[in-house]
């Protein structure tokens, strides 16, 4: 065989090798829009099984993916190396325990489990079979929260003493038969949202002291909570207030900033979520582009005087956590989402609960 041939299989065997196959499991909401999508994207990376349990949604978008029914089906594939679990929150413990007893890595979508304690196991469970395990937090990679970071890493606002991170939305109607506003483990709008809107505070100001939580009902003949204000408290009068409400017909702005020298707002949402639900994908750009009269604005106090101008999102998208995932697979980097802080998000979770229940402020404990 000539040596140019010889080359060429080594070439081959290499790229299939650094190649991780996929297994998607679920292909509601989640998997249909927020993983599938994505996954697709990155370099490295083949969705190469999707377990859709009924109907052939999959089968028609992606018609070059086999499909399967069961989890064992799934997991019968020796080349799947990555499981992403898409499936309602409180089937999130028993599948990814499953997985990584079949020595796979896995992806769980937030939230992380329903209890701390089958957080804690899983974790546990992860480290005993040597597989790597993290969490959906995307909305990391959001554009115009990845501009706050850079912002507020800059000192241009002074001290901060305001965080304000609004999900807003209009939803009057209940929809009986939706799994997160039936009554149950993982159901509600404070289990679906408040991971994000956590999983953002803690990478700018770190674990808080104290928190406050009033987590509640506001639509006629809910089961499920349909909103919550969720307040950390840190030193020197730094709040970060967290908050989720389903009937805002008038949506708050997307996030608040306030520092002894400005401020800054942004109004409304990064576009990579309502993108990615029609199925729009941009192909020259980051997915969170957006137009200039939608970045934030920022206001700086200079010597009594005031200026303002708008500060774009930063070029990032969700391809980003992908790719971090990746290159952890191959060895190659470290979990941007580590079990450890899948963890802290979710003992802050359940102080939150707690904190509701009880009508009253909790202490944070010391964690990790």
């Amino acid at each position: 065989m000539r040596l140019g041939a010889l080359l060429a299989r080594f070439y081959d065997r290499f790229l299939d090798a650094s190649m991780i196959d996929v297994g998607l499991v679920g292909f509601g909401l989640a998997g249909r829009s927020f993983h599938a999508p994505v996954i697709r994207a990155v370099a490295g990376l083949r969705l190469a099984t999707i377990l859709e349990r009924s109907g052939n949604q999959a089968a028609v978008q992606y018609p070059d993916v086999r499909i399967v029914r069961t989890l064992d089906e799934l997991l019968a594939n020796p080349e799947i190396r990555l499981v992403v679990i898409a499936t309602p929150n409180d089937s999130h413990y028993p599948i990814a325990r499953e997985c990584l007893a079949a020595g796979r890595h896995v992806l769980v979508d937030k939230p992380f489990a329903t209890t701390l304690d089958e957080a804690i196991a899983l974790v546990e469970f992860a480290k005993k079979q040597g597989r790597l395990l993290t969490v959906y937090q995307n909305r990391r990679y959001d554009g115009d929260f990845q501009a706050i970071l850079e912002l507020v890493a800059s000192g241009a606002l002074g001290r901060i003493v305001r965080f304000e991170s609004n999900y807003d939305r209009f939803r009057p109607q209940l929809r009986p038969g939706a799994w997160r506003e039936r009554s149950g483990p993982g159901s509600g709008i404070f289990f679906d949202l408040a991971p994000h809107l956590i999983d953002h505070a803690l990478l700018l100001f770190g674990l808080p002291e104290a928190l406050t939580a009033d987590i509640r009902v506001e639509r006629e003949g809910a089961v499920a909570d349909d909103a919550f204000d969720l307040a950390f408290h840190y030193p020197r009068g730094l709040r970060a207030d967290l908050r989720s409400s389903i009937l805002a017909v008038s949506t708050r702005p997307r996030f608040l900033l306030h520092g002894t020298q400005g401020g800054f707002v942004k109004q409304s949402f990064d576009p990579q979520e309502a993108n990615l639900r029609r199925g729009y994908i941009p192909t020259d750009t980051a997915w969170g582009a957006e137009p200039e009269e939608n970045w934030g604005l920022l206001t700086l106090s200079r010597n009594g005087a005031l200026t303002q101008h708008r500060v774009p999102s930063a070029k990032c998208d969700y391809r980003d956590f992908y790719a971090n995932l990746r290159d952890a697979v191959l060895g190659q980097a470290k979990l941007a989402v580590s079990p450890e802080w899948a963890l802290d998000v979710m003992r802050l979770l359940e102080l939150a609960r707690h904190s509701s229940n009880e009508r009253r402020t909790v202490s944070v404990p010391l964690m990790n």
